[in-house]
């Protein structure tokens, strides 16, 4: 499995992979500009034509996108609805600009929708935002904790927007494991990590699996509260995420971590935990 963690641009893209290597990242995840905020900069092409040179000469692959934490794809407002639908096609146009092939997507909050009526409000967004963008990026569906009335957190759910996305070869899924046990999934034990597994498959399909977040949860199994802490430290624990690491489902997928950093040593020694879980 090769791993990684988010890397922050907040120096420019120029310096991403410079930060990536300091924590021996294999893969990385970044976004494009201000993840809780509405308002951009147009990209700077010399930073970006840096980034790709970089990122060429380096081993780090694949790399991903991620897009910001304030559109909702099943806002009933039409406002939030619009702004979030033109916020996913402006980072499917950056993540082609960044020569990144996948952008990670929050499902969104259907606040007073019932799950149906939001969930067509999810697939008509990203109809109308692959259409828009005709290009070869493809957007991951990222589950979630199932935190107040967030979509995502079981994978019927997931299931049911995929089947309804017209241009399905644009689509795959980025599986949390933190939330993935926050909404009830025991990942923590081997048998309830083969168990989920076997769900995921049933309803929505191993195929579309293109990356795993490797965060370990500050929160008990089923509390539905998003609380991402340090590999091991957490209630899934390093059992948990030694089964993980080596479950031969997962071993040929890139591993992304987003645990809490204070300072780079944070990193380091994630990373390090994370590396010592791997079985030869």
């Amino acid at each position: 499995m090769r791993l990684g963690f988010h890397i922050s641009i907040a120096q420019g893209f120029s310096k991403v992979i410079e930060k990536a290597k300091k924590t021996e990242c294999e893969t990385i995840q970044l976004f494009s500009r201000n993840p809780r905020g509405w308002r951009y900069h147009e990209l700077n092409l010399d930073e970006v034509e840096q980034f790709k040179a970089k990122r060429a000469s380096s081993n780090i692959s694949p790399c991903f996108l991620h897009l910001p934490y304030l559109p909702n794809l099943a806002a009933i407002k039409e406002e939030l609805y619009t702004k979030s639908i033109n916020s996913l096609c402006e980072d499917l146009m950056r993540a082609k600009i960044l020569n990144i092939p996948f952008l990670i997507v929050h499902i969104g909050s259907r606040v007073s929708l019932s799950e149906d009526e939001a969930i067509e409000r999810v697939i008509e967004g990203i109809n109308q935002s692959l259409q828009r963008v005709p290009n070869q990026v493809m957007i991951l569906l990222e589950n979630t904790a199932g935190q107040g009335t967030e979509l995502g957190s079981n994978f019927l759910q997931i299931q049911k927007i995929l089947s309804g996305v017209d241009n399905k070869e644009r689509m795959g899924i980025c599986l949390d494991m933190a939330h993935a046990f926050q909404a009830g999934y025991d990942i923590s034990t081997r048998k309830g990590l083969d168990d989920t597994l076997n769900e995921f498959e049933r309803e929505v399909g191993l195929k579309h699996l293109h990356l795993i977040h490797l965060n370990d949860s500050k929160t008990p199994l089923a509390s539905h509260s998003d609380r991402h802490w340090h590999i091991g430290k957490g209630y899934i624990g390093l059992e948990g995420f030694r089964n993980i690491v080596n479950h031969p489902l997962l071993t040929h997928l890139p591993g992304i971590m987003e645990t809490p950093r204070k300072d780079l040593k944070d990193d380091v020694r994630n990373m390090k935990i994370m590396r010592s879980l791997i079985k030869d």
